[in-house]
């Protein structure tokens, strides 16, 4: 399936520990591994260039056909070889730190042969700081390692051949024969001992994280339709959680590209405002409130290092400092530019204060609480929101194009108002000021109404004066925008549906964007469709059209930021965290409306 040494971005599985996440190829080559956490450089990079990048192979030495799944309700994977001489199991994990003393990180692989010989071959080729530098390859202990600075990599094998050193790589061959079993592990160390693990302890180690993630699932709360899909997303959710923190990444990998050959290739592992509501409320509605108080106040926190101002992304420890720059990679594909950062940081975007202030509301009506300070610190945002709602911004999908007024952001400052009077109301913020809130509001509706809503279309539009279409608009639904005319809204879902539409796919919007080239369907938007259409009454319609999208996943149940129409292959950053939560939402939806 691999094509000039890539493979489909649909064939990647991810694992991960809570810290960061391997990406590991159905053919059994763990492409993308950052280290020590998911925004450090990779160590493994052959997805972003598949000559300089690095990997960890592991397969038959012998043409082979894949199956593969995750172990029930875990993220442990488990990837079966089928040849002509015999079968293989290989199931990959990253291990979830105990209590005991192990490695700072660490990739499990075991291999147990179902029958017959297969002859197996492996090779560990690290390639520190995003593939530019060869690491030093020796032995300490009688045992490989590679190390680079304050980096250091061990790799430990039972059973798995006599290891080589090689070339800038550790390699080795066996064979699986029916009933045997055998341990390969890399263990990672930053700025600490590194520790080489016993054999016992490996196997302590995957049999717990096993036992973690099934204990994990076993307290989610969700039961209704699309239960498998659901739990599913709940683990790719899971993976993109920073443990130290509670940040939730969007994405844990760069650069993947929203077409092949193309420019728009962006850096998805910072967590956003714009995906904080979608965020805490799918954390909610599953039976996550541990991870939900985690990330809510980490979004507090980081908030008040810009405050009142509000950043379109944070880094994971909550520092506002990003900064985007180009590597010297081939990209995927030959999809360049390869970026790190995201030059997003530095948009004016307006959207964000509606989804801080919806993720605050969703906190307290689900019966918790927040502090007098906390309180004053989000009435001086709205007080912000009051005076910034006029000005142009760059829109939810960040456009690298002039500042707009674009619909969407004008539908979020009202939202953002009109939570923070509904949290006035119930006593959570200082009431001082609530009188301009209310003007601005509802000025903030006359602009709506009167200068973005096309008569042609029969819908909101794009931006105000226009005549363009864009899916964000579907958001005003989800989020409750108050129309005068409820029926605009209504509207708006139909015109998006046909003329955005394609199948059971969505496109972001039309028009410019300030990018060459164009990207596939959008796969969030699609969801929040199906959503759409459950709350305005069309609970049949959603089934139909959420029954055609779960179908749309991968086979390890993962979803990538886009999909390409005509090819049916996904594209972007994977796993996507927004269509995830897109997913949850619009279960939960469905079954709330009696679908399903």
């Amino acid at each position: 399936m691999r094509e000039n040494g890539y493979a489909p971005i649909a064939e990647y599985a991810a694992i991960g520990d809570g810290r960061t996440v391997a990406l590991v190829a159905s053919d059994g080559a763990v492409d993308w591994l950052c280290l020590p956490n998911m925004d450090s450089p990779s160590v493994f990079g052959a997805v972003l260039d598949a000559e300089r990048g690095g990997c960890f192979l592991l397969a038959p030495a012998v043409p082979f056909e894949v199956e593969r799944c995750y172990a029930e309700d875990t993220n442990i994977l488990e990837t079966t070889f089928r040849t002509d001489d015999g079968v293989v199991r290989v199931t990959d994990a990253m291990t979830i730190p105990g209590a005991g003393l192990g490695p700072e990180r660490e990739i499990v692989r075991r291999v147990e042969g179902l029958s017959g010989n297969v002859p197996m071959a492996w090779s560990v080729e690290p390639r520190f700081g995003y593939g530019a530098r060869q690491p030093r390859l020796g032995q300490r202990s009688g045992l490989p390692v590679a190390d680079d600075g304050a980096h250091a990599l061990a790799v430990r094998t039972w059973d798995a051949g006599e290891e080589e050193i090689q070339d800038g790589a550790v390699a080795g061959r066996f064979a699986a024969r029916g009933g045997s079993r055998s341990l390969l592990v890399l263990a990672a160390a930053h700025q600490e001992p590194l520790v080489f693990p016993g054999r016992e302890e490996v196997e302590e180690r995957l049999d717990r994280t096993g036992d973690f993630w099934r204990g994990w699932v076993e307290k989610r709360g969700y039961e209704g339709r699309w239960r498998d899909e659901v739990v599913r997303s709940a683990l790719a959710l899971k993976l993109l959680v920073y443990s130290p923190s509670g940040a939730i990444v969007a994405a844990p990998t760069t650069s993947l590209p929203e077409v092949i050959g193309g420019e728009r290739n962006w850096d998805y592992r910072f967590a956003w405002i714009r995906d904080a509501a979608f965020t805490l409320e799918a954390l909610l509605d599953i039976g996550c409130p541990e991870e939900a108080h985690a990330f809510f106040w980490w979004l507090l926190h980081s908030s008040q290092l810009t405050h009142p101002r509000l950043q379109v992304l944070y880094r994971l420890d909550g520092s506002p400092h990003v900064r985007e720059e180009e590597l010297p990679l081939a990209g995927y594909r030959g999809s360049g530019p390869v970026r790190v950062g995201n030059g997003a940081v530095e948009q004016h975007q307006l959207d964000i204060y509606g989804d801080l202030f919806e993720t605050v509301w969703t906190y307290v009506v689900r019966g918790n609480e927040i502090d007098g300070d906390t309180g004053g610190r989000l009435a001086e945002i709205a007080d912000l929101v009051c005076r910034i709602w006029r000005q142009p911004d760059s829109g939810i999908w960040e456009v690298r194009s002039r500042p707009g007024h674009f619909t969407h952001s004008k539908m979020m400052c009202w939202v953002a108002l009109d939570r923070a009077l509904r949290l006035s109301d119930a006593g959570h913020l200082p009431a001082r000021h609530a009188s301009t809130w209310r003007r601005e509001r509802l000025a903030i509706r006359e602009f709506i109404e009167t200068r973005c809503w096309s008569e042609r279309l029969g819908s909101y539009t794009r931006q105000a004066g226009g005549e363009e279409l864009d899916a964000s608009l579907l958001l005003g639904v989800l989020f409750g925008y108050d129309a005068p005319d409820p029926g605009r809204l209504t509207a708006t879902v139909n015109t998006l549906r046909r003329d955005l539409g394609c199948g059971p796919l969505l496109s972001r919007y039309s028009g410019e964007d300030g990018l060459r080239g164009t990207e596939g369907a959008f796969l969030c938007c699609s969801f929040w469709l199906a959503d759409a259409l459950a709350r305005i009454g069309r609970p049949d319609e959603a089934t139909e059209l959420m029954e055609q999208l779960v179908a749309l996943a991968s086979d390890v149940g993962l979803y990538a930021e886009e999909l390409d129409p005509h090819t049916g292959g996904l594209l972007g950053n994977i796993p996507q965290g927004l269509v995830h939560l897109a997913l949850i939402g619009a279960a939960v939806s469905i079954s709330k409306a009696g679908g399903g």
